[in-house]
């Protein structure tokens, strides 16, 4: 096993490989028998449970009863999330945009938000919603370019987001509406336990006072802060509580069985980069529009999907590194080192390729280079946007309602 060279991923995705597949087994932390919570969703009241669970086909045609423990999206979230923290420790460089709310008094606390953490990346209408050097971000000349870049004509993404051409990106918020351009995910990742075991959950609570649920007059008091009064003049409209509404008194012991997390023998992560999915891209002009043709085309294309398949090796190997903590109660451990496979079209053994955090670096810095050189390269590191004055009426008009709606706590 040899540690994989940026020519070595530069000939599989021009067509010696159909994909890069890293498969790790995972165990719970807790050990054997210890349970998981994996993600719930919304049923129906007459659903057995609240998780997605699903026989599928294992190895010798066995079948597994299986959970979902992380789904696509999430996975592609937190591959965003390990790539974004190794660009701010800037061992990674390629171009991000962010909107910055630090000079917004009243919405400082909203902090930073990048491309990477955006539910549309690049194309979210936050970043609509944004001004670029004082002009709305859709009518700049990124704004612009973005817009009219399509998988045929991709220069644009790649030079502005090129995490949008790996992990997918519809412009669906654009000036073309549902019409706009539709790039598909590259790389596709999920979690899944095996041999799932439903069990149930239990809870109650011991109020050290010994409040009774028949203590009366208590009202909803207009004060926020002090959140119930048994003053009918402080008090706000609304009925009288129990007292827990408001967080005092006993709950009785109770059992649920839809949401009480799972046993499994084992859990899998298998992660995907389909090459095809980037030889799809096309590049026939250079980021300032110069038209590429022939031998030459074929180099520059070659360059600038290699660029994105290494920022997939990046964000596997990071989001690796990050561990598996998907939620409370549901840490999960490798029971080895990852494998990383280059797979080929003809059902031959794959070939095990070594990856490590220092590798992915070089070889990200050395295919953007080889992309720039045909003008196609990433474009400055940071694109940094401003939040126009209508969104930032629209977030504190929303702060204002749910400040009104605000639920007494409990």
């Amino acid at each position: 096993m040899s540690q994989v060279t940026y020519e070595q991923l530069r000939e599989a995705v021009d067509g010696g490989a159909v994909a890069i597949r890293s498969s790790l087994t995972l165990a719970s932390a807790g050990g054997p028998g210890s349970k998981v919570m994996p993600p719930t969703f919304g049923v129906a009241d007459s659903a057995e449970h609240k998780y997605a669970v699903e026989n599928r086909i294992v190895a010798g045609n066995q079948i597994s009863k299986t959970v979902l423990l992380d789904s696509v999206a999430s996975q592609a979230n937190r591959m965003e999330e390990a790539l974004l923290d190794g660009w701010d420790l800037g061992e990674l460089d390629f171009p991000v945009a962010l909107v910055d709310f630090a000079d917004c008094d009243d919405l400082e606390d909203l902090g930073r938000l990048t491309s990477l953490e955006a539910p549309h990346r690049l194309a979210d209408a936050i970043f609509r919603d944004c001004l670029l050097e004082g002009t709305l971000f859709r009518l700049s000349t990124v704004g612009r370019a973005v817009s009219n870049a399509t998988p045929k004509n991709a220069a644009a993404l790649l030079h502005y987001s090129p995490h949008a051409l790996l992990f997918g990106m519809w412009d669906s918020t654009g000036p073309k509406g549902g019409l706009g351009s539709k790039f598909q995910r590259a790389i596709v990742s999920e979690i899944v336990g095996f041999d799932a075991e439903l069990g149930a959950a239990v809870g109650s609570r011991i109020d050290p006072f010994d409040i009774r649920k028949g203590a009366t007059g208590i009202l909803p008091s207009s004060n926020a802060d002090e959140v119930w009064t048994f003053d009918k003049g402080s008090a706000r409209k609304g009925k009288e509580m129990r007292p827990s509404e408001i967080n005092h008194g006993n709950i009785m012991p109770s059992i649920d069985g839809r949401a009480g997390g799972v046993t499994i023998s084992e859990a899998r992560q298998t992660v995907v980069l389909s090459l095809p999915a980037l030889r799809k891209l096309r590049f026939p002009q250079t980021v300032e529009g110069v038209a590429l043709d022939g031998s030459t085309r074929r180099d520059a294309e070659s360059a600038a999907r290699t660029a994105v398949a290494a920022l997939g090796l990046a964000a596997l190997t990071y989001q690796q590194e990050l561990d598996f903590d998907l939620r409370s109660r549901c840490l999960l451990i490798p029971t080895h080192a990852p494998r990383v496979e280059l797979v080929g079209r003809n059902g031959e053994t794959p070939q095990v390729i070594e990856l490590n955090r220092e590798a992915a670096q070089a070889i990200l810095a050395q295919a953007a280079s080889e992309a720039a050189s045909f003008g196609l390269g990433f474009g400055e590191r940071e694109i940094q946007l401003e939040p126009a004055p209508k969104l930032l009426e629209l977030l504190r008009r929303s702060r204002r309602l749910a400040t009104k709606e605000q639920p007494v706590a409990g």
